[in-house]
């Protein structure tokens, strides 16, 4: 992600599309959040559960707040960051996600 954001950055500073890369840098980096929120608590939640202690919710209400925040940032600021382009930044850290878990079943069944 770190790469993609890079790309990103370039294509911010180079192009003619600040705003559409303005809005892939900043809904990535809140997708990159929420990518570490999720891990922090699921590392939090197999902790309980072997533990036998009660388990606690994955946060899914604090990731739809950052959502949230996002798309209000973007509607405030339509000039800098390009709304489509935030809303696919936030949906990254979910491909990423997709692409790790296919790797791996690959590398599995060799």
């Amino acid at each position: 992600m770190f790469y993609l954001l890079a790309i990103y950055v370039l294509g911010w500073g180079f192009t003619s599309y600040p705003s559409v890369f303005l809005g892939l840098i900043f809904g990535t980096s809140l997708s990159l959040f929420n990518f570490w929120l999720l891990a922090r608590r699921m590392r939090t939640f197999g902790d309980s559960v072997i533990q036998g202690k009660k388990v606690r919710s994955l946060g899914s209400l604090s990731r739809m707040a950052v959502a949230a925040f996002a798309v209000i940032i973007s509607s405030n600021y339509p000039e800098q960051l390009n709304l489509i382009s935030v809303i696919i930044g936030l949906m990254t850290s979910y491909v990423v996600i997709m692409i790790d878990f296919f790797i791996h079943s690959f590398r599995l069944h060799e």
